[in-house]
């Protein structure tokens, strides 16, 4: 059959402009896709920190007369991997200075509906007939609720391709008040339970989940999860309807760029047949964060979002016991400022033994995916995550609830599966402080066995986790929906 293309809308890429692991899979599942023969091509805003980076590109579209809406260009252009990049360029809505979403002050935009109302737009106009490029796509493939009201646009258009969404984090739903239904200029026959009325308000999310032909998830575990109450967040009455158009599909990892045996970031590079390497960036994390130089003294990771959906506070709460053990706890992240403040007390605390950076540096969370003994994952909610599959790689057992994609990607470490070479990190049912207590004592234990502890080592280092075998499962999803 030709080629089949796919147009993939998304509000961020790795390394153009990040908050979170949307842009990592945003940029990696595309070059993935495209390795296997998809002609994908990827639809992004063009932010401050986007247009910053564009080197070359080109006009290939203008938009006058969307209703509603200021005028845009579109630049073709390239982005990692020579997949094609088109920027929609309107610097009203998107040269501004702070984050794709917020202000400086962390405050959401207050014209958010329209600025991700255009990118959906946008996006549906591309997938129509009456597209203003040469390249007309086959599918347009959505992600999360900023390009969720595509699938409703181009369900009101004629002419118009099927559509995908996939569910990154349910908890982000994009609402706003009813009266942005005619603001973007969509039929008010859509503001209903059957369409994109949510308790009261319009919801992008809710119209992506409604008009989609299909609907993914990051992880089929988290595929299931979001069907019931708890973590549904008001959608399990619709995605249990749609439970036949509903399909969960692990992430992969660029593994180019988490790689122990390349990684630029390490002292000193390794793999599992030569895990020397491992100590040398021990040290180098030990030194760097101020922590005693303790060779033998297990030292847990975190590189996380502080936030209650991370589960740090459990973390925190336990840190002073866990010194006893002893171990050492070196964290990296931002967000809620209470839980930063709890971080740099127990830093001033516990001198030698636990330190915290309030911030992100991508060098130091790959040196502590390297020189950390153990990675501590304690999210109450996980639709897929990343840090896990980085810390398997790097021979760094994960310590995790058991919620999400953390399942699908950790394999407790037991007795039976240590012996049978499955066993991949520590997980824990049940978000009480003496459940991960339980977890990181059982890791630690392990730890001074060390013939075992290498094992399970190896074991992490096994596995694969590329995006080959989850672009494949993209590909054939998207085959479904066309032979629909």
């Amino acid at each position: 059959m030709a080629e089949l293309k796919v147009l993939f809308a998304t509000s961020e890429v790795a390394p153009l402009i990040k908050t979170g692991g949307l842009a990592d899979v945003s940029s990696a599942l595309p070059a993935a896709l495209r390795a296997i023969g998809v002609d994908v091509r990827v639809l992004l805003p063009g932010y401050n920190q986007v247009m910053a980076k564009l080197v070359q590109y080109q006009v290939v579209a203008t938009f006058d007369d969307l209703p509603g809406f200021p005028s845009a260009r579109l630049l073709s252009s390239t982005m990692a991997h020579n997949v094609p990049l088109l920027v929609l360029d309107c610097p009203s809505l998107y040269q501004r200075e702070g984050g794709p979403y917020q202000n400086a002050l962390g405050h959401d935009w207050a014209d958010n509906a329209l600025r991700f109302g255009l990118l959906s737009q946008v996006a549906a106009v591309l997938g129509c007939s009456d597209s203003p490029l040469s390249w007309h796509p086959d599918l347009v493939h959505c992600n999360d609720w900023q390009t969720g009201l595509t699938p409703a646009y181009l369900h009101f258009a004629p002419g118009a391709v099927p559509s995908i969404i996939a569910i990154h984090n349910l908890a982000f739903q994009g609402n706003f008040p009813p009266v942005t239904v005619q603001q973007l200029h969509l039929p008010t026959s859509c503001f209903s339970i059957d369409g994109l009325e949510f308790y009261g308000n319009m919801s992008f999310l809710k119209a992506g989940l409604f008009y989609a032909d299909h609907i993914t998830t990051v992880s089929p575990n988290y595929a299931k999860e979001i069907q019931q109450e708890e973590l549904g967040f008001g959608m399990q009455g619709l995605l249990t309807m749609r439970r036949d158009s509903l399909t969960g599909i692990l992430n992969g990892i660029d593994t180019d760029e988490w790689n122990p045996e390349s990684d630029p970031y390490l002292v000193k590079q390794f793999n599992s047949a030569n895990m020397s390497g491992k100590a040398a960036n021990k040290e180098a994390l030990q030194r760097k964060m101020g922590l005693n130089i303790e060779p033998d003294v297990p030292l847990l990771g975190v590189v996380s979002r502080f936030t209650h959906q991370k589960g740090l506070d459990l973390l925190l709460d336990i840190a002073p016991i866990l010194t006893e053990f002893p171990v050492q706890l070196v964290m990296l992240g931002k967000g809620d400022a209470q839980l930063q403040k709890t971080a740099r007390d127990l830093w001033r605390h516990y001198p030698g033994k636990i330190s915290a950076v309030i911030g992100f540096s991508e060098e130091l969370s790959h040196l502590i995916e390297a020189g950390a003994d153990m990675f501590v994952m304690p999210s109450r909610f996980e639709p897929c995550g990343l840090n896990q599959l980085y810390s398997q790689c790097y021979g760094t057992p994960p310590i995790v609830h058991a919620t999400g994609g953390l399942v699908d990607s950790v394999v407790d470490c037991t007795t039976e599966t240590l012996d049978d070479g499955t066993a991949s990190g520590f997980t824990f049912d049940g978000m009480t402080d003496e459940n991960l207590y339980t977890a990181i004592r059982r890791a630690v234990n392990l730890y001074h066995v060390k013939n075992k502890w290498e094992t399970l080592r190896k074991n992490c280092m096994a596995k694969n986790f590329s995006w080959q075998s989850s672009a494949q499962a993209y590909r054939a999803v998207y085959l479904k929906v066309l032979s629909a």
